[in-house]
């Protein structure tokens, strides 16, 4: 090939190439600055962006995990706040219990006690039919137990038994029913022995609602940090080094302006040739 060619001009040639080449690290530099990502889709890398997007769906489908744990968490304080005022009237109608045992009270006194006594258990079946939390409640009689999301694709589940602690129920058992009263000394000497029986299993109960809520939020704590994990693990895939693309897109900018100068002085190299001809 000769070296004084106006058809081809080898130089301006390199030049050129040289300059795209930079004009694209350049654009790339600019796009990580503007986006911050170094692999902001499939085009950048392929497999790192198909890791990441995957890793993405399962952070996405763990919030999933954690609105399902924090409505059965929901679910069960409701419970163990209604079960612990069940103890307490539990506690209150011992007492009365005992008071109704004493054979010296008058007619008056033990049907004074006796209706506090009534109204007291009462009390105990409106609280439970009102432990409701979105449907849910764990202390009715066949209450519904808690199911909650344990991991991203749905295979594991944490399960928290309902407590019947309803009158009658399994924890109250028939001894502690709808009619239950002190009328007599000898029902309510009866009573306080079944009241006792009924304070154990409620307490029983309530330890056992008690223990799963510590589970949940255990397992929330863990699914909370799972995701900080991965969401770390993602930042390391496609995050760009700002500091680094910073340094890299001033010298690419220099070098730019040299491609430019660099491009120009060869194209006018050509027209040396002119004075040839003079």
């Amino acid at each position: 090939m000769s070296l004084n060619s106006v058809n081809t001009n080898v130089g301006a040639m390199v030049a050129l190439e040289n300059l795209n080449t930079t004009q694209t690290q350049l654009q790339k530099a600019q796009n990580q600055i503007n986006t911050g990502l170094k692999v902001a889709s499939a085009k950048d890398d392929g497999s790192t962006w198909a890791i990441a997007q995957n890793q993405r769906a399962q952070v996405l489908s763990l919030d999933s995990v954690k609105n399902s744990l924090s409505r059965g968490q929901s679910a069960l304080d409701v419970a163990i706040s209604a079960g612990g005022s069940v103890s307490d009237l539990l506690s209150q109608m011992k007492a009365l219990a005992l008071s109704a045992s004493d054979t010296g009270l008058t007619t008056t006194d033990r049907s004074a006690i006796n209706d506090q006594f009534k109204s007291l258990r009462d009390q105990i079946t409106t609280i439970v039919s009102n432990a409701d939390f979105n449907g849910t409640n764990m202390i009715k009689a066949s209450g519904n137990t808690i199911t909650a999301l344990a991991n991203a694709d749905g295979t594991s589940k944490i399960t928290v038994a309902a407590e019947d602690l309803s009158l009658g129920g399994t924890a109250l058992t028939t001894n502690v029913s709808s009619t239950s009263s002190v009328g007599t000394a000898t029902a309510a000497s009866s009573m306080v022995t079944n009241l006792q029986t009924a304070l154990d299993n409620v307490s029983a109960a309530l330890a056992k609602l008690g223990t799963g809520s510590n589970a949940l939020n255990t397992h929330m704590t863990f699914v909370s940090s799972l995701q900080d994990s991965l969401n770390s693990g993602i930042s390391n895939l496609v995050d760009a080094d700002l500091a680094k693309e910073s340094a890299t897109l001033q010298a690419l900018q220099t070098k730019q302006q040299l491609g430019v100068q660099a491009l120009s002085i060869a194209n006018s190299s050509t027209s040396i040739l002119l004075s040839l001809f003079r």
